[in-house]
């Protein structure tokens, strides 16, 4: 038995196959899931009906799973932060100073589309720019300890 708040067993099954480096991407409902994912990628959906479940949900049980190292945002074509984007850094602010990029669409496209994306999660989310890509980390070690190369024993 399961003893955290992550019950999901395909997705349980995916994080646990991604490692150190591996990028997992949270998407909202308006994401082209198909088309702009890494070729390793395994899908998840988490997307019942529109507005369920959101980005920030997920990304709220996933932080208790999940070390995360840092992460990027998409970002609407000004720069500004979207309401879910303000919503994800601040959640990511919670769990110690992981290191948030701000990409504009096709940047976050492209990143994405890398060979390191492990896992992508497609939600209900409908908020606009409510995508969030993560970089897993390692267990035990802050993102400030990893950018600065130090070990933990």
């Amino acid at each position: 038995m399961i003893a955290g708040r992550l019950v999901h067993p395909p997705l349980l099954a995916a994080l646990a196959a991604a490692g150190h480096g591996a990028t997992v991407l949270l998407c909202d409902a308006h994401y082209p899931a198909t088309t702009a994912v890494g070729p390793n990628a395994q899908r998840v959906h988490l997307n019942l009906a529109p507005g369920l479940l959101d980005a920030s949900a997920v990304l709220d049980v996933l932080l208790d799973a999940l070390p995360v190292e840092a992460a990027a945002v998409m970002v609407p074509p000004d720069g500004s932060d979207s309401a879910a984007v303000t919503a994800h850094r601040a959640r990511l602010a919670q769990v110690g100073e992981v290191p948030v990029t701000a990409l504009d669409r096709h940047a976050f496209y492209a990143a994405a589309k890398g060979e390191d994306l492990a896992v992508v999660v497609v939600t209900g989310d409908v908020r606009q720019y409510a995508n969030l890509l993560l970089t897993v980390g390692v267990q035990g070690v802050s993102a400030a300890d990893s950018a600065s190369g130090k070990a933990v024993l």
